[in-house]
């Protein structure tokens, strides 16, 4: 009893944290928003951008108070991309703003983000105001975002990862042998290896060749930019990367990855030296929420629309949140085609793929706009299957050197669990069906010839239906594309050379190149779908989602990777059109 009432104590101390902290929160975003849009810039102001422990997306709230992180079960924050670009661009108009300050050691975002957030930073660079950059860890993708600053610092007692990229797989297939269930793959291409966790021990060698060409290809692109920005030679800064000849903080300095070991109030004073501020004076310093309602007042009044749809997370079916739901996509894309307002279309897409009939179905609503205005596709972080199969209509398709993207290819996989439910559970089943196949692909028992050549045959269809949609988005025959299809993943650079993608550049480029070919480069304004929820709405979907998985992180710790992904297999339904595993650089 004693156990159960201190149980129960525990809920109830959360839910009154819960509501003290909803009404807090609701009383700092009414005085929020009963504020002027329109900030007023104090003169020798520094914009702080503070990233650490953040997760970069392509777009959060535009007011960008952080939901994410609301509440005891809360998850890590995250920051739009576009609201830190956003940020950064007002901060080089604005006569006031005289640097940046980066505190960037510990992000998590992909190359590509981090590529486009990067030259943000450049550009503000170029106008001969200063970015200084100080923490006391930095990881290697952080690195590669912070060496664009003029000037670098290190914690005395901290250090840099600087030692290449690596992506590391989970194998299943002795658990599966464990709790005897038989996994049955059916795909089409020799790269296609989304399914290899499932079946072997190790990658394929297929498997190994295509990871080993993309990461060398992002891994000396993100090389050749740091050797630029810190003034290296790219084969000396090669050799410190791959023998991680940086052990130590002081090898940081010696090898000219950082200018100084700095404690942050020295770095502080070096900043005030640079505004010409004395010792004793306050420096004047704007966040991105604060700087951006500043940026908003700056909105072009133009009736000339480019519409920027928003296409990140796994695609899926019907309507959800968080994902690429078909039927929720196609109501977006048919907003843009009917607004007449709208002028032309960018897809933003930020995709593993996922299931093919709702990319087919995706493809179908974007071929429909395109008949009545331009269509461009953006390629963030990751394109791929599915993600590219959305992104093959485009007029114009353009992607990051280190944007991961093809994978044209199929799979469909199904588990007999026969094994499990009777030799580990104890558990039968029998069947009375009318038809040779009333029961097919039954998880009860081990499929039959008929119906394996049956699936593999949809699964051929799904594989010619993808070919040919490259090749009509392309221009190009369906034997060119299978050159470069069988589910190899290429980077921004080699899809480039391939023909799969038309030029590299940033979601800026795509929407100059829509405005163009809708002639009305010298008269438009940029909006976005889907509109974004209202903060409330947002916040309790935040507690609703949330909670299960700090709950699951929590139970299995640094087991949680494994058994999410595990409860991923629910997804894995249906034909798919998905990236060879769930690509992580580190």
């Amino acid at each position: 009893m004693k156990f159960l009432g201190n149980v129960l104590a525990v809920i109830v101390g959360l839910l009154v944290f819960s509501v003290l902290s909803f009404f807090i929160l609701a009383g700092i975003i009414a005085i929020a928003s009963s504020s002027d849009s329109d900030v007023k810039i104090k003169e020798n102001t520094v914009l702080v951008l503070n990233l650490n422990g953040r997760t970069i997306v392509e777009r959060t709230n535009d007011d960008d108070i952080d939901l994410s992180s609301f509440g005891p079960f809360g998850s890590p924050p995250t920051i739009g991309l576009m609201n830190l670009k956003t940020a950064i661009n007002t901060a080089k108009d604005n006569e006031n703003v005289k640097g940046i300050y980066l505190r960037s050691g510990m992000l998590f975002a992909g190359q590509s983000m981090l590529e486009e957030l990067r030259n943000e930073l450049q550009a503000f660079r170029n106008t001969g105001k200063f970015i200084i950059a100080y923490d006391e860890i930095y990881t290697e993708s952080a690195y590669f975002l912070n060496s664009v600053a003029d000037e670098v610092y290190l914690n005395p007692q901290g250090g840099i990862e600087y030692n290449g990229f690596s992506s590391e797989i989970i194998f299943f297939k002795g658990l599966f042998e464990k709790l005897e269930i038989e996994p049955v793959v059916f795909r089409v291409g020799e790269f296609k290896s989304a399914v290899e966790p499932f079946l072997l021990d190790k990658m394929s060698e297929e498997n190994r060749l295509q990871t080993a060409s993309f990461l060398n290809d992002l891994n000396d692109y993100a090389i050749s930019k740091v050797a630029e920005s810190r003034g290296i030679a790219f084969d000396s800064l090669k050799v410190i990367n791959s023998k991680m000849l940086v052990r130590k903080n002081k090898d940081a300095l010696d090898y000219g990855l950082v200018d100084g070991l700095w404690y942050e109030d020295q770095v502080r004073d070096l900043i005030k030296e640079k505004l010409g501020l004395e010792e004793d004076d306050k420096i004047n310093t704007i966040n991105v929420t604060t700087i951006n309602k500043n940026a908003k007042a700056k909105n072009r009044l133009s009736k000339n629309k480019i519409a920027v749809i928003i296409a990140e997370g796994e695609i899926v079916s019907g309507k959800a949140d968080g994902v690429i739901a078909s039927e929720s996509l196609v109501q977006e894309i048919n907003k843009a085609k009917n607004d007449k307002d709208v002028k032309a279309i960018v897809l933003r897409v930020n995709s593993p793929g996922g299931s093919a009939l709702a990319s087919e179905v995706i493809w179908r609503a974007l071929g429909e706009a395109k008949k009545e205005k331009p269509l461009i596709a953006s390629m963030s972080e990751l394109a791929a299957s599915g993600g590219y199969y959305i992104s093959a209509p485009a007029d114009t398709i353009i992607a990051q050197p280190n944007t991961i993207t093809g994978s044209i290819g199929i799979f469909g996989l199904w588990f007999n669990a026969e094994g499990l439910l009777k030799n580990k559970m104890g558990i039968t089943t029998d069947v009375v069906k009318t038809g040779e196949l009333s029961d097919f692909l039954s998880v009860t028992r081990k499929l039959t010839d008929i119906e394996k050549s049956i699936y593999q045959e949809t699964i051929e269809d799904g594989y010619d239906t993808f070919i040919s949609r490259v090749a009509e988005g392309r221009g190009m025959s369906k034997e060119e594309v299978l050159q470069v299809a069988g589910g190899r993943v290429w980077s921004g650079i080699q899809a480039k050379e391939n023909g799969l993608v038309d030029l590299l550049g940033s979601l800026e480029d795509a929407i100059a190149i829509a405005a163009e070919k809708a002639e009305v480069a010298d008269d438009y304004k940029v909006v976005y779908y889907p509109q974004q929820k209202p903060w409330f709405e947002t916040l309790l979907a935040s507690l609703g989602n949330d909670v299960q998985s700090r709950y699951m992180k929590n139970k299995f710790g640094d087991l949680y990777p494994v058994i999410h992904q595990l409860e991923g297999l629910k997804k894995y339904e249906g034909a798919l059109y998905r990236t060879p595993f769930d690509i992580v650089i580190k």
